[in-house]
């Protein structure tokens, strides 16, 4: 039990036994530094239930803790604030009960608890992943193993975009322009490929539609009539009808594209439990439209269009099926949602990483499953995130100003190299270990820089920046967690040793380590209830930062008695250990040496 729960109960029994009433609820924070104490009860919401002067309402308080309390050694009082001292021995025998396991912090999955599934990356085939991806993948990578480890069993799955006219674009660019290159002859990936064909389609289209401006053509028109766009379209006409030639070439180039991105995946560091194709599911939903029909949650229109009415929920009219019949991409969204269920019967919830300007259609989505009458809907959960700038500007795919996520990867690597070579500190490693710490290095800095950020806010995202061995950064917490296996490796203490309170004298640095690993799984919790993987990242550095005012303050190796050196070397460990889990959860790489 954590130290807070122990306080709630015994503080609601001190004003019980005090005044003759009951708390709901005890308020508690962290004790400033200016004053002594472990933990503050905030007295003020307290004179909701009693009248009186909050200092007196604190020392009658602190007075009962005392007296009545072994973990409570003393206390003081700061307004409306009761500052309470909790005994040393509380602390080591909290240390003991955590220093030997392995992933303290995390919970097992319970069979009782429905699984969540989270839905992240879900790229079009015609374009590599970029910048924009890679937001994505982290989020939505990292919050499936925050809720993991916070309770939950877990799929993680995308949809990927393999059909469309954008697709189509790249089909007939490669067509007309090709010549019959393959990933194989140039030496590209094959999303590198078909992206250059993406961007192809895009300069040929303006061509034409310059030219048929200066053929007298008003611009809008000039973008509708384009003969190329005309072409795409058919093109997607003759897909949608199963031309054998289209498909054939369709299957071609998306095969391409998958051995792509499985490389960028890997590269990453992010992975999935199973895909959803949009060729597969774009004609699901219909069924469930014309149930809605039937019971009232759609209406139609004269010109046969089906629409859902959600104005007495402070939205609009919401089209779900066209007049022609034809489904739209909410359509598609309901019957994916529906045929996950059916397909993972245990999945009660699920997370969907799309960026911010998708908030309305998963409101929408959400409002809508929940009035088709599946209970499942109340959680459903939209991983809204806000873009990733870079100080020269926007990105735009078709103009091929994207920064690409591999060319990106390998950018953060060998900008580790070039610090890491500037610092000097890589005596002793052979060629190979290098290459694979920049790798670690250059990823870790990127994933923490963008994780460590608020999902909802923007980012700017500066590459050199981000690979600081100071401050708030992937590699100075990396750094870290090597500075302690070189502690660990010195110390070789191999054997078992459980000190008692009675053979170790606390440190105020080592309780204040203490209490800030004791805030460990709160802080999963919270993670996984706010689907916020800023919230690790930010404990992780705060962590780190303890540790190394502990570091430069007390003796480890050096302390004056073998007992300390065992207690602090367990201590530093314990710490590491932390580290280690929080950064799995970021999907970040710690070394062993830096």
């Amino acid at each position: 039990m954590s130290l807070q729960n122990i306080l709630e109960q015994h503080v609601k029994q001190a004003f019980k036994s005090v005044y003759n009433a009951d708390l709901e609820t005890v308020e508690f924070q962290a004790t400033r530094k200016e004053f002594a104490g472990d933990i503050t009860v905030v007295v003020f919401p307290m004179l909701r239930v009693v009248k009186g002067n909050p200092v007196q309402i604190g020392e009658a308080i602190g007075n009962y803790l005392v007296d009545n309390v072994a973990e409570v050694e003393g206390f003081n009082v700061v307004k409306g604030f009761l500052n309470l001292k909790i005994q040393a021995s509380y602390f080591i025998n909290y240390f003991n009960s955590i220093k030997d396991q392995e992933t303290f912090g995390f919970v097992d999955a319970s069979a009782e608890n429905k699984a969540v599934m989270v839905e992240y990356s879900s790229p079009n085939t015609n374009k590599p992943l970029h910048l924009g991806h890679i937001r994505n993948n982290l989020l939505g990578y990292s919050v499936a193993e925050i809720l993991k480890a916070s309770g939950k069993k877990v799929y993680k799955t995308q949809i990927i975009n393999d059909r469309g006219i954008h697709i189509c674009k790249s089909m007939l660019a490669w067509q007309r322009f090709g010549h019959g290159e393959t990933p194989e002859s140039t030496g590209l990936k094959g999303d590198k490929l078909v992206g250059n064909y993406y961007v192809k389609f895009d300069q040929e289209y303006k061509k034409e539609i310059a030219a048929l401006i200066a053929e007298g053509k008003i611009e809008d028109d000039a973008k509708k009539e384009a003969p190329i766009l005309v072409a795409a379209q058919q093109m997607l006409q003759q897909w949608e009808a199963g031309d054998k030639d289209v498909v054939a070439l369709w299957q071609t180039m998306n095969g391409w594209v998958y051995k792509g991105f499985e490389q960028t995946y890997k590269n990453l560091g992010v992975d999935f439990d199973n895909l959803y194709y949009e060729s597969q599911t774009y004609l699901l939903g219909k069924e469930f439209v014309a149930e809605g029909l039937k019971s009232g949650v759609f209406f139609k229109k004269e010109d046969g269009s089906v629409w859902c009415d959600l104005t007495a929920e402070g939205l609009d009219e919401k089209i779900v099926l066209r007049s022609d019949g034809t489904a739209v991409y909410m359509t598609q969204d309901i019957g994916t949602a529906i045929q996950r269920v059916k397909d993972y019967p245990d999945v009660g919830g699920m997370v969907y990483t799309v960026g911010n300007e998708q908030e309305y259609h998963f409101q929408v989505l959400f409002l809508i499953i929940k009035k088709l009458g599946f209970d499942w809907a109340k959680n459903l959960f939209h991983l809204s995130y806000g873009m990733v700038d870079l100080p020269s500007g926007k990105m735009k795919s078709r103009e091929g100003t994207v920064v690409d996520a591999d060319d990106l990867i390998v950018e953060m690597a060998d900008t580790a190299q070039t610090i890491s070579e500037d610092l000097g500190k890589l005596d002793g490693y052979t060629d190979q270990e290098k290459a694979d710490l920049y790798k670690t290095i250059g990823l870790g800095a990127l994933k923490y820089y963008i994780l460590k950020v608020d999902p909802k806010k923007r980012i700017l995202f500066d590459p050199k920046e981000s690979i600081d061995f100071q401050g708030n950064t992937g590699p100075f917490i990396q750094y870290t967690y090597a500075r302690i296996q070189s502690i660990l490796r010195k110390a070789n203490i191999t054997e078992a040793i459980t000190l008692s309170a009675d053979q170790v004298t606390l440190d105020n640095k080592e309780r204040e380590l203490i209490k800030q690993l004791q805030l460990f799984p709160d802080v999963i919790q919270q993670a996984a209830t706010n689907h916020s993987p800023a919230l690790i990242a930010n404990y992780t550095y705060d962590l780190v930062k303890a540790f190394n005012s502990f570091y430069q303050n007390v003796s480890i190796l050096g302390a004056d008695t073998q007992n300390e050196i065992v207690f602090r070397v367990q201590l530093s460990k314990t710490v590491a250990n932390t580290i280690k889990n929080a950064f799995s959860l970021l999907g970040v790489a710690v070394p062993e040496r830096m």
